[in-house]
């Protein structure tokens, strides 16, 4: 299946039932007062997260949803029926926000998770609701309340712990394959990760994360260049990055530290915070280099690249060092987080000696 992650649709709910104005009429009931029924409520429009569903394709053919109006009401006291609801399933992790205003409407981060999008009209009062001592007679009645309409956008992020950040080729997709049950493909040219993949890596029984293959960065992504910038979204629920780095580039002209560098400013560009993301370097492909060399090279990257944080050298081909990778990754995720907002009270000093009592 095509993996969709951004749709824009139009919801329409169904407009409210009139009331009516009627009169009771029988043989032997000479004066039977107003008995006109209200009118039914129109359908609302919901939303609802579906775990069994990874894609926002279905929106991109369907993009007008209308929910039924609600009947008016009949004489006799016979209200109208109110109009089903019709609900929309998305996959776990979309956003969905007014197209016009921007403005957030909701965020289905778990399975189950709903929200309304258009709210349907209410229905019409008949004559019935205005009768009183001093009016007998009512031929009032209001008709019913329209149903919100929205032009709405959806987006898809994808739920992961760890996502992973490099240029096309840099070795992502073989290392969640190494890590992992996931399968993405794998071939010698750019871009052979289309779509993002998610992949569960067990480092113990009860212990495992998520990790996501984002298609690779190049330089100019934040403008829209290649494909990497359409799924930068799906990192910024990630707690955790790691940086991909290939140390034997096939092309001699390559510079890893350079490429590394342009993947920061790229990220920069697109999201402040996301750049402030806790991120490790990890250095793959260290087979490929001379055993001899392979010190050598990793300080003159990481000197180069002027990085002093965190980093792991790997081959996600042969699995050397992906075991140590999914260990310390696991310690991160399993770190408890420090509590926001709370300062540590210092109590005011007091002067110590006797205190004077004044009569």
């Amino acid at each position: 299946m095509k993996f969709v992650d951004e749709a824009i649709i139009e919801v329409h709910a169904g407009k409210g039932g009139d009331g009516v104005a009627s009169f009771r009429r029988e043989k032997f009931v000479p004066r039977g007062g107003p008995d006109g029924g209200d009118g039914g409520r129109g359908g609302s429009i919901d939303v609802v997260a579906d775990r069994n569903l990874n894609t926002l394709i279905d929106y991109r053919y369907a993009r007008i949803h209308r929910a039924r109006d609600g009947e008016n009401g009949r004489g006799s006291d016979q209200y109208g029926k109110s109009a089903p609801d019709v609900t929309l399933r998305v996959p776990v992790g979309t956003v969905i926000s007014d197209l016009e205003s921007g403005e957030p409407i909701a965020d289905l981060k778990h399975d189950g998770a709903r929200a309304r999008l258009a709210a349907g009209g209410t229905g019409g009062l008949g004559n019935l609701h205005f009768k009183s001592s001093t009016n007998r007679a009512p031929r009032q009645f209001t008709r019913g309340t329209p149903g919100e309409s929205r032009r709405l956008k959806l987006e898809l992020k994808v739920l992961a712990d760890v996502g992973l950040l490099g240029m096309p080729n840099a070795g992502k997709s073989t290392l969640i394959r190494a890590v992992s049950a996931a399968r993405p493909k794998v071939a010698d040219y750019p871009f052979t990760t289309l779509n993002p993949s998610l992949g569960v890596v067990r480092v113990d029984v009860a212990r495992s994360f998520v990790v996501a293959d984002i298609p690779g960065l190049i330089e100019g992504a934040a403008d829209g260049a290649g494909l990497g910038h359409q799924f930068l979204r799906h990192l910024a629920r990630t707690r955790l990055l790691l940086h991909l780095v290939d140390i034997a580039p096939p092309d001699p002209g390559t510079d890893p530290a350079r490429d590394a560098k342009a993947i920061v400013r790229e990220l920069r560009r697109y999201d402040e915070a996301l750049y402030r993301k806790t991120r490790w370097v990890v250095v793959n492909k260290i087979d490929l280099v001379a055993p001899a060399e392979r010190s050598r090279a990793v300080r003159h990257f990481l000197k180069s690249f002027g990085w002093k944080g965190k980093s792991f050298i790997i081959s996600a081909l042969t699995g050397e060092g992906c075991r140590e990778l999914a260990y310390a990754v696991i310690e991160q995720l399993e770190k408890p987080k420090a509590p926001r907002g709370r300062r540590a009270t210092r109590k005011p000093k007091t002067k110590s000696g006797p205190s004077t009592v004044r009569r």
